[in-house]
């Protein structure tokens, strides 16, 4: 694995990755937009896949979709990832996917079973963090029933299960799933995904009232500032501020200033989706309070796919 593939699905997330964001090849301009999302530079990440998304190659037009998917479901823009979503699953489907380019030998993670699934994934993400529960499930069953997935896909399944098994006020399913996407993570090089799947542990473990969700919620946000992932930093923080006994203010600072680093790094449409959104707790930007929109917390809102961002977005 060369070090841009360790980057976005491996040991080195915080690598730079700025010449591939520009590189000849849309392959490693793929990977570096996948990197670029866990860094938290959705501007940058954005530019790399604009010239994706039409790409003649269904598969890797697909995945460039649900990638900007992904990055826009962390900003809790639902809807519109819901449409780059679709978009990615209309690809899939045209005729000539089967026979779309062979990557697999440089570059197995572009392969036709993981882009048909991180389509139907992210559109039961997007689902939820709507309120369709019903269609949520559908789409999850879906994408269970795709074959020869990789173990990041089969990882970004059991997330969607756990926030749909959250949001319908299921907590103990929810970790059953996010305890398998743990265990997952061993078969798996991705630090992003092991903290990812801790994060969303961590919010299924609180939910349910059980003590060990503050450590492992502890153990997501240390190796997320450790490793450069602001856009799972901030979640992180966030929940382990409103736990009983817990150092508020510390874990706010904490917060928001992965909140503003990442908004501060978006594209403007991004920001504007953001500011928009009802889930994204743009008032920490603004203030040191806790914010809760429509009466909820953020808290609610990790359970209902806007923490992957999903806890921040599926990807």
């Amino acid at each position: 694995m060369d070090e841009l593939r360790r980057a976005a699905f491996g040991d080195l997330p915080d690598r730079p990755v700025w010449a591939d964001a520009r590189s000849p090849d849309p392959r490693r301009r793929w990977l570096a937009a996948v990197a670029l999302g866990g860094q938290g530079r959705y501007a940058a990440a954005a530019t790399a896949l604009a010239g994706l998304v039409g790409h003649a190659d269904p598969v890797l037009a697909s995945l460039a979709a649900t990638t900007l998917a992904s990055h826009r479901r962390q900003l809790g823009a639902h809807a519109e990832a819901r449409v780059w979503d679709g978009r990615a699953l209309r690809r899939m489907a045209e005729e000539n996917w089967r026979t779309a380019g062979d990557h697999s030998v440089e570059f197995p993670e572009i392969n036709s079973a993981d882009a048909r699934a991180d389509a139907l994934v992210g559109l039961a993400a997007d689902a939820i963090g709507l309120g369709r529960i019903g269609v949520a499930r559908r789409l999850d069953t879906a994408a269970r029933a795709v074959d020869q997935v990789s173990s990041r896909s089969a990882i970004r399944r059991d997330w969607v299960g756990a926030e749909i098994e959250l949001a319908s006020g299921n907590p103990q399913a929810a970790i059953a799933c996010a305890e398998r996407a743990v265990v997952r993570t061993s078969e798996c090089p991705s630090i992003r995904h092991q903290v990812k799947s801790d994060l969303i542990l961590g919010v299924a473990l609180v939910t349910a009232d059980d003590a060990r969700g503050a450590a492992v919620l502890r153990r997501a946000l240390d190796a997320a500032l450790q490793r450069g992932l602001p856009p799972l930093a901030w979640p992180s923080a966030l929940v382990l501020a409103g736990l009983p006994g817990a150092d508020r203010e510390h874990f706010l600072e904490r917060a928001g200033g992965a909140l503003r680093f990442v908004l501060r790094r978006a594209d403007a449409r991004g920001r504007l989706l953001a500011e928009a959104s009802p889930w994204l707790p743009s008032d920490l930007v603004r203030s040191g309070d806790l914010p809760r929109t429509g009466g909820q917390t953020i808290l609610d809102g990790l359970s209902t796919g806007s923490c992957q961002g999903s806890a921040p977005g599926v990807r």
